[in-house]
């Protein structure tokens, strides 16, 4: 069976769907058809990809309108019978069809405080510690949970929004046993984690299953809400002029 692909073909500038007719086979995954496209049909359109296992992160686009990784969406999940969309992550600036500028991702990567040890710590956590930071270290970063983001995708504010893919990475600073760095105010304030409102649509996409929101980003409005919005501790920040 043939399957017809309808695929953005374009740069920063302009673009527009091209559709191609590749043939079907048993096992292809979405990112086959792409290659097929690249060796049969169109050989300069430009597709990211690097394992083809699901832990580059590299292969991210939106099939049918739904961010994926295309080498772990598989055919035999889509109707063939009717034309697949495949399109690049609309929350990052085109560079050339499939493949989108998300250098902003790794600059703000570098605000954040990085992995401060307690001094004179003694290097031993308990196993509960362990298992509460670990699932965060899954993160593959292929940004699917940026480009599903309402915050950045919608309203573009990737001037105050920090994403759930930072906020996922400051949730494993911050609930690390021998980690000694106060990003709080960072978190509120740059990271701007008050434009969340848990719609949860970042962990629904999210291909190593990462609760984002239950584990990462609730625990962390938790803590900035006991932090700046209890009025024992904003009555003690003020007497000890720390923050706002």
């Amino acid at each position: 069976m043939d399957a017809i692909f309808r695929v953005y073909r374009g740069d920063a500038k302009d673009g527009e769907f091209k559709e191609y007719k590749v043939p079907v086979e048993h096992g292809m995954v979405v990112l086959d058809a792409m290659h097929y496209i690249q060796e049969h049909l169109s050989p300069d359109m430009a597709v990211r990809w690097n394992c083809k296992a699901g832990k580059c992160g590299s292969c991210s686009a939106e099939v049918n309108g739904k961010p994926r990784l295309m080498c772990m969406f598989r055919m035999d999940e889509l109707d063939v019978t009717q034309p697949i969309t495949v399109r690049p992550l609309q929350t990052f600036p085109v560079i050339k069809d499939l493949v989108t500028d998300v250098s902003w991702n790794y600059d703000f990567n570098k605000r954040i405080a990085p992995f401060t040890p307690r001094k004179d710590t003694k290097w031993r956590m308990a196993g509960d510690d362990i298992e509460r930071v670990k699932e965060f270290r899954k993160c593959i970063e292929c940004f699917l949970c940026q480009d599903v983001c309402h915050v950045l995708r919608d309203h573009d504010k990737k001037d105050r929004f920090a994403g759930p893919r930072y906020l996922v990475r400051m949730a494993g600073l911050e609930m690390h046993p021998l980690d000694d760095a106060d990003r709080l105010e960072f978190i509120k304030e740059a990271a701007g984690i008050g434009y969340c409102n848990i719609t949860k649509c970042c962990t629904d996409v999210c291909p190593e299953s990462i609760h984002i929101t239950d584990n990462a980003i609730i625990p962390l409005k938790e803590r900035v809400a006991d932090e700046y919005y209890d009025p024992l501790r904003s009555l003690v920040r003020k007497l000890s002029g720390k923050g706002k």
